[in-house]
């Protein structure tokens, strides 16, 4: 499956140049065209899916292989890194097509927990930490 319109589907096709880091048969690992840090990097499915859970269980497995395998150079970069996969344009996605951020990290670097995001924790009561905790468990 692939959207003619996606820049990471013309880029899982050799349609637009990258930088590839690592490729599979469903995968592709690239240098992000916009780091924010030296070594930033995107994993993505070749197939198109804009969220996580419409990619199908051995695509998945083999994502995240492919993660497991490039964030060990980019740990190199930094001393650690952050794995973020924004799911859907509400999380902050700005392609919709499915990636994960490998991001080289540092002490000192400025970007902070990924608390620091949202200003600290919200406050839940008991009732309603059981409720979301209902939902979730399914």
């Amino acid at each position: 499956m692939r959207d003619a319109d996606c820049v990471f589907c013309k880029i899982a096709s050799g349609e637009l140049p990258a930088r590839i880091i690592s490729e599979t048969g469903n995968t592709i690992a690239f240098m992000d065209a916009f780091p924010v840090a030296r070594g930033h990097s995107l994993v993505i499915p070749k197939g198109h899916y804009e969220r996580m859970q419409e990619i199908p269980e051995s695509e998945n497995a083999d994502l995240f292989e492919v993660v497991r395998r490039v964030v060990a150079r980019v740990d190199e970069m930094g001393g650690s890194t952050l794995v973020a996969l924004h799911n859907g344009r509400g999380s902050g996605q700005e392609v919709p097509h499915a990636h994960v951020h490998l991001i080289p990290r540092s002490e000192g670097d400025g970007a902070g927990p990924v608390h620091s995001m949202f200003g600290g924790a919200i406050q839940l009561g008991t009732d309603e930490t059981f409720e979301i905790y209902d939902r979730l468990k399914g």
